[in-house]
């Protein structure tokens, strides 16, 4: 109950509303937002709007029109009203009686075949007759709702039919039908003026938006200016325009962009400052006006020394490019045509303009001065990386070179190796052929005995173990020298046998640790194949073990050097160590850079880490980390897969 009573308060609250509102308000449009607020107040009213009608040209206009879903016509255009039978809007107009529908029922009639309306289907649609005192029709008011949940109950559609009475009534208090039009036209107007203002604002948005993408998108200064000059002109009538520059240096003015219907070319290019209006622009700092009155009377005035240009003109303004205190140039437009007469709005416009423009034009310089310096930047830099490619190709010479002094120093050690066992192998094949003259000269003397027969036999079997023995010595060392040597030079990848070719990368080293008390102990299980490249496992070994012989153990020191290999899944774990000198930080964090070595000036020629780090990373795909402290030795932490990828090139 009480609930019925606070309505019942709300609309007579509204009605009171309604009548004030009619009685100060000339605005149509004013009214029937305040009543559909008003209305929103008692009842549900999301989608509302108001159809006038004009009998004599059988139209409607939505004077006011609120919609979730369907846009919202224009105001000022009428729309010819459909027969009753295809709107419902039409039907309460031509019938002046109301209309409450459902979303079924609007479905009935669809599927009757009759096109019920044009817009989206409501769920509860409700049209009241606008009607004068003669029961004449003036419109339709008209409320609906999309959603089941808002739906109008009885009690709804009678405050409604209430309330368009008092619509109505206040229609008429706007004294007729031509007053109604005459304020949606006043309407319309405002409308169009507020579409025009931002069409102009919108219009000046985009002028300045262009305007700063020159000093971007522009390096030539006569491409800015001109692009200057066809922005300007979307904005004024800039038919004769013109860009000069204020050089503070020399105090003088120099044109840089000159169009005009009476003149080719300025009458100067280059002028002193205090020469023309524009001079008087950069005394001033502010944007001027001027007509040909004006002109004389600074004449006169001695504010301007000398005119320049043309003088049948009849409007001209002058505003300065001014950023940060400092007039960069002035920019000019004016007109010959006594009916282009620019006015102050038009002034402030092109100052504000140019305004923008002196942030473009300080931009450019900037930019020029950058692209300057950038120039210069990649001079250098061109040169530099010349320096780098020549750096780096010295260097590739240096690691080829150290790889094939590396196998020139394996090929001389092991011939020095071969030359015992072949040497023993001469040896005794001459004391045989020795023994066998002597045999042969007893046997053709005939005095060849028993005792002699056998110490000849036990000559040639002691001499052909001597040789069996040496030339199968010297026959590994080739075979293992062959291996490790094809493995270097040729870069192929193959499967092997880890363990195997360990021992024989060991046995083609054995020169090098020939009287040396170093033992090298390798732990690597028989069963590990690795499908990868020989080469350079081989010249990772042999460059450890050198740098461990030549670094670690000074002074023939004795030392110990452990080489352990397991498979980790599909990598391969290869640590390597010795119980050497070590190194200190400073060296570890060295020890992979080219051309780093603790004996400068004895021999070492700082590539062996580099290449043993090039040929881990690079040709095996792995990685390598070491460890050491001084007095305990260098370890090497080196993984890579056991299959290499076919894409990985040896360098």
């Amino acid at each position: 109950m009480e609930s019925r009573l606070s309505r019942l308060e709300a609309v007579q609250v509204m009605v009171l509303e309604i009548g004030q509102i009619s009685n100060h308000c000339n605005n149509i449009n004013e009214f029937l937002h305040a009543v559909h607020q008003a209305l929103s107040r008692i009842m549900y009213a999301a989608n509302f709007y108001v159809a006038l009608y004009k009998a004599e040209q059988n139209s409607i206009q939505f004077a006011y029109h609120v919609d979730e879903f369907d846009p919202s016509p224009d105001p000022a255009i009428p729309v010819i009203l459909e027969s009753p039978e295809a709107s419902p809007t039409a039907w309460v107009i031509y019938h002046r009686q109301p209309l409450i529908m459902t979303a079924e029922e609007d479905a009935a009639q669809e599927a009757a075949g009759n096109s019920w309306g044009s817009g989206a289907r409501a769920e509860h649609w409700m049209g009241y007759p606008l009607l004068d005192h003669e029961k004449k029709s003036l419109g339709a008011l008209v409320i609906q709702s999309y959603d089941t949940e808002h739906t109008f109950s009885q009690e709804d559609q009678a405050l409604f039919g209430l309330i368009a009475n008092h619509v109505s009534n206040a229609l008429q208090g706007f004294q007729s039908v031509d007053r109604l039009e005459r304020a949606v036209q006043e309407r319309t107007a405002l409308l169009a003026h507020e579409v025009a203002e931002r069409r102009r604002t919108e219009t000046l948005q985009r002028a300045l938006y262009q305007i700063a993408e020159l000093s971007f998108s522009v390096a030539d200064p006569n491409s800015l200016y001109a692009e200057l000059h066809q922005i300007i002109g979307q904005l004024l009538v800039a038919r004769n325009f013109m860009i000069a520059l204020y050089h503070q240096d020399t105090e003088e003015i120099s044109i840089q962009y000159f169009v005009d219907e009476k003149d080719e070319h300025p009458s100067m290019k280059r002028f002193p400052l205090g020469v023309g209006m524009t001079s008087f622009v950069i005394h001033c700092e502010h944007a001027q006006l001027i007509d040909k009155t004006r002109l004389a009377e600074l004449v006169a005035g001695g504010q301007i020394r000398q005119a320049l240009g043309n003088m049948e003109l009849y409007s001209w303004m002058g505003a300065p490019i001014l950023a940060n205190d400092h007039v960069h140039g002035v920019i000019v437009v004016q007109s010959y045509d006594p009916h282009i007469l620019y006015s102050e709005t038009d002034l402030e416009l092109l100052a504000f303009v140019a305004s923008h423009v002196a942030v473009a034009v300080t931009r450019l310089e900037a930019d020029r001065e950058m692209r300057d310096a950038k120039a210069r930047l990649e001079e250098q830099n061109t040169t530099l990386n010349e320096a780098l490619l020549a750096l780096q190709e010295a260097q590739s010479e240096l690691v080829r070179q150290e790889k094939l002094a590396s196998l020139g120093r394996l090929v001389a050690g092991v011939a020095h190796e071969i030359n015992t066992p072949l040497g023993i192998c001469v040896t005794a094949t001459s004391h045989l052929v020795d023994e066998l003259k002597l045999t042969r000269k007893d046997m053709a003397a005939d005095t060849m005995t028993q005792e002699s027969l056998e110490e000849f036999l036990d000559i040639v079997d002691q001499s052909l173990r001597i040789l069996t023995s040496n030339t199968r010595r010297a026959a590994t060392l080739v075979r293992s020298f062959k291996q490790v040597a094809v493995d270097q030079t040729s870069n192929d990848k193959r499967l092997f046998q880890l363990k195997t070719y360990l021992d024989e990368v060991l046995l083609s080293l054995q020169p090098k640790l020939k009287g040396r008390p170093i033992l090298v102990e390798i732990d690597c299980p028989e069963e590990i194949r690795l499908d990868s490249y020989p080469g350079a496992i081989s010249q990772v070994v042999t460059n450890l073990l050198m740098n461990s012989i030549h670094h670690a153990f000074e002074n023939n020191a004795e030392g110990q050097i452990r080489i352990t290999a397991e498979a980790d899944g599909s990598n391969l774990k290869f640590d390597y160590t010795d119980n050497g000198i070590g190194v200190d930080q400073d060296g570890l964090d060295k020890l992979f850079d080219p051309f780093y070595t603790t004996k400068r000036g004895q021999g070492g020629s700082g590539l062996g880490t580099h290449i043993i780090y090039n040929l881990i990373t690079g040709v095996l795909g792995g990685t390598v980390k070491a460890s050491s402290q001084p007095g305990s030795g260098l370890s090497y932490q080196i993984r890579f897969p056991m299959v290499a990828k076919n894409s990985v090139k040896p360098a």
